[in-house]
């Protein structure tokens, strides 16, 4: 149950914010890209990074993904072994524009797998990218197969990374793997030409997590990278994305250890004099080619994300605003313009202008880190709030489905008195079988004989037990035979069913309120069991009766008799005696057969009562289980985002159920073409009515105007649905805009935790991703206008849907990392304790700081 909600609610919201829909459109980047991964650690980067191109960009195909794994190390790529054991492709994620057509599908991501070290070099022989306490993942990406990852013993793995880098040069069919595999890359770019608005540059982003090792190889990977795509691009751009995980807690201490050797090489890569040679070219026929790097800093920028923001305070969805981070700054530096009229020079974007603003007096490159936050509907928290809503609406119009009086339940089940006293009228047998009793030999006796006995005696004195018997065997039997043939319970069944499928309004809401025993006001039984009562007291009085003429003289009686005529006499007393008598007996029959079947029908109401009062506690269990679901979902979004969301829906869902029901009928969605018969989904289980449910929804609940707002209208109210019109503290949109614009800041922190949040050379930027024509963004840019101290910019993205904001800071130094700061402490005790790990000469690197 829980994983159809979910997927309904997934599924909405996906819909809902394709941006190709409601005249929504995607953004498109200029210029080729290629986003290269560096470790098995951010194995679990690569689907959600694709997901967000796939999803945001038009052009997002021809976009290229390299993974660069330890030999079966690779966690989340789910890739196929590569038949040489170095490298492969495979196909990814399809672009809007070709995951409907299956024979455009491109191959998209590769795989290289880097060698392990050999025996004796600390390497235990398992994934290399992975420490102690890094859980196996399950999560699915591009693949068909997958490769789990466990932990390193680093008791070990001494000098693992420095093993890593040797290993690698000492083997020139590597080197030569690695260059076949990013030559693929290039080429498969060229397939996709017409994408992209200009060839002459390309866009390089490598990301690591910095506590890999295998990012020892980051200047090898990078400068042959660039030096293979500089042969068919005029200009290669590359950004450096390192992660940061500050929630170690196994294997802190060589994980930190690792990131802090990381970072220091990462300075020295990015000092103004960093140069670099070596032989990273090698042919077909084993030659190598020098590759260099002039001095220069190795990236453009240098970005470092961590699972903490600026506050201290863990993300709450881990990596994930750090994975937009990235592809939003991407965009934000890779934008094809399509409305160039939208922004001013002064909001766009300037990466040479946002690159010396970062730099220090003295030259010394700045680091950069960023937030990302964003407003929008809540649509998974909405789809499931009126999927409760319609579902209780429709609970409650089954439950005040019809108010009949008693009598008119009790002709619902059948089992009104005219109906029961019809049926047993119908089980009697004929009446004239007791003419027929006439015909019974008799005794020899006269009238005078009979005169002074009663008439029990003088029965049995004519026809001893001739009468009785034959009574017995011609109705007793006879209405037990018929009365053993019924089968109450599937008679009272298949009528409840009837009049259920002839008459709608009514369910089992009603069937089990009606046969509640418990219930004497809205109940059948009382009325049931008051019948009973009288039929049994009027049973008793018959029977009484019967006794007492029983008991009576013959001579007393009043018959026909005519003096000295005994023969008539005779004759006149016995079809009195059989008239009085036994069409009394009959008369008590009858009301036996009666009182069984009451007495019967009463049981099997009982039975029923348990069926449909199941029935109905199923559909409320399912009101508290969608219930639970949206709450949920409501306490996931953002305080602000999400409040009223219960409240407001409730009023929406309602007024487009009533709108339908007032255009097609009141019982419409009780018709076989929307919910149809409730009894029958619950019969075939209560997943069946959850989806039909849920396509109602679907298909004309959701789809109706008032979901069709743009965000802040939507907003706007919702936010005033609880206020009485005549409350004077109805929020105004100004005030919207203005928590909105807060909100979006406050979330919006930046991802990495310095040791002085206003650090000597922080200098920001921000920017709005949304439509330049919506009053919030308009509001946006001039809010704070004359005190803002950051640059604010824009990009123009046409959207009802939402809005989103990235806040960009620069200028810091690895010395000002907490992280630093902290693992600096087990980076120098494991150096002390004869741990290696660098690949470069360690006198190369600054003095820590």
């Amino acid at each position: 149950m829980k994983e159809l909600l979910k997927r309904f609610a997934t599924e909405y919201a996906i819909a809902e914010e394709k941006l190709d829909g409601r005249e929504d459109d995607q953004s498109s980047i200029h210029y080729p890209a290629v986003f290269v991964f560096i470790g098995d650690k951010v194995s679990d980067a690569i689907e959600p990074i694709m997901e967000i191109h796939d999803k945001k960009w038009d052009n997002s195909a021809g976009v290229m993904y390299v993974h660069v794994a330890s030999e079966g190390g690779a966690g989340n790529d789910h890739s196929l072994k590569p038949t040489d054991g170095h490298s492969t492709n495979h196909s990814g994620v399809q672009s809007s524009m070709d995951r409907d057509d299956k024979s455009t599908t491109q191959s998209r991501l590769t795989r290289f797998e880097l060698p392990r070290p050999t025996e004796g070099s600390g390497n235990t022989g398992v994934g290399i990218g992975e420490s102690a306490d890094t859980s196996t993942s399950t999560s699915t990406s591009t693949s068909t197969s997958t490769s789990t990852s466990t932990g390193v013993n680093t008791n070990g793995a001494k000098s693992l990374r420095k093993d890593l880098y040797t290993s690698f040069y000492e083997n020139e069919r590597h080197l030569f793997e690695l260059n076949r595999a990013l030559r693929q890359v290039s080429h498969n770019i060229s397939d996709f030409g017409r994408m992209y608005s200009s060839f002459d540059r390309i866009h390089l982003t490598f990301i690591t997590r910095v506590d890999d090792p295998l990012n020892v190889f980051l200047p090898e990977i990078s400068l042959l990278a660039k030096s293979i795509f500089s042969q068919s691009f005029k200009s290669v751009q590359m950004d450096l994305y390192g992660l940061i995980s500050e929630k170690e807690v196994e294997a802190f201490g060589h994980s930190h250890s690792v990131g802090v050797a990381f970072l220091r090489e990462l300075e020295y890569m990015q000092q103004s004099d960093y140069t670099f040679s070596a032989n990273l070219h090698v042919t077909e026929d084993g030659i190598s080619i020098p590759v260099t790097h002039a001095p220069s800093p190795l990236f453009e920028l240098a970005y470092l994300l961590s699972d903490k923001n600026e506050r201290g305070i863990s993300l709450f969805d881990n990596m994930q605003d750090n994975y937009e981070i990235i592809c939003h700054v991407n965009l934000l530096k890779n934008r094809k313009r399509k409305d160039v009229q939208q922004q001013s020079s002064n909001r766009n974007y300037n990466n040479m202008s946002f690159k010396s603003n970062i730099k220090s007096e003295s030259g010394r490159e700045g680091f950069v880190s960023a937030g990302f936050s964003k407003v929008k509907r809540p649509n998974q928290s909405i789809a499931l709030a009126v999927l409760y809503h319609f579902y209780r609406q429709m609970i409650t119009r089954m439950k005040n489905g019809v108010q009949l009086t008693n009598k008119g339940k009790l002709a619902f089940f059948g089992i009104d008195p005219q109906a029961i006293s019809n049926r047993v009228k119908a089980l009697m047998p004929d009446e004239d079988k007791i003419e027929e009793m006439t015909g019974i030999m008799m005794h020899q006796t006269s009238f005078n004989a009979l005169k002074r006995l009663t008439l029990h005696e003088a029965e049995h004195e004519v026809y001893g037990d001739g009468c009785e018997t034959y009574f017995r065997n011609n109705y007793v039997t006879e209405i037990q035979a018929r009365l053993d043939d019924i089968k109450i319970g599937d008679e009272l069944s298949l009528s409840v069913k009837k009049q259920m499928n002839e008459r709608p309004e009514i369910g089992f809401f009603q069937v089990a309120e009606w046969s509640d025993e418990l219930d004497q006001s809205g109940s059948v039984m009382s009325d049931l069991r008051s019948t009973i009562r009288e039929t049994s007291n009027e049973l008793e009085s018959a029977k009484a009766e019967l006794a007492q003429c029983y008991l009576s003289i013959v001579e007393e009686q009043s018959f026909s008799r005519l003096p000295l005529m005994d023969k008539h006499n005779l004759r006149s007393f016995i079809r009195y005696l059989l008239d009085t008598v036994y069409r009394r007996k009959r008369h008590i029959l009858q009301l036996e057969t009666e009182l069984k079947l009451h007495q019967r029908v009463e049981a099997e109401l009982s039975h029923m009562h348990k069926h449909y009062r199941q029935q109905a506690e199923q559909m409320e269990r399912l009101e508290e289980t969608l219930r639970v679901a949206a709450l949920e979902s409501i306490r996931t979004a953002d305080d602000y985002i999400g409040q009223n969301i219960m409240e407001y829906y409730e009023v929406v869902t309602e007024d487009v159920v009533r709108d339908i029901e007032a255009k097609r009928g009141t019982s419409v969605f009780f018709e076989d073409r929307y919910l149809g018969s409730i009894t029958g989904l619950l019969d075939v289980g209560m997943d069946h009515l959850v989806e039909r449910l849920i396509h109602i929804c679907r298909n004309n609940i959701l789809t109706a105007e008032p979901f069709a707002q743009t965000f802040e209208e939507e907003l706007l109210r919702r936010a005033n649905v609880t206020i009485d019109y005549s409350n004077k503290q109805v929020l105004s949109k100004d005030d919207l805009f203005k928590k909105l614009y807060r909100t979006l800041e406050d979330h919006a922190a930046i991802n990495v935790r310095l040791l002085d949040y206003t650090q000597e050379h922080r200098y920001e930027e921000k920017y709005f991703f949304g439509d330049a024509e919506s009053e919030f963004i308009r509001y946006s840019l001039g809010a704070d206008e004359t005190s803002r101290i950051y640059k604010l910019g824009y990009v123009h993205e046409k959207r009802s849907s939402g809005v989103e904001k990235l806040n960009l800071m620069g200028g810091f130094h690895i010395e000002d990392l907490m992280y630093y700061r902290n693992g600096k402490m087990y980076y120098e005790t494991y150096l002390k304790n004869g741990y290696e790990f660098h690949g470069l000469d360690p006198s190369l690197l600054s003095e820590l700081r």
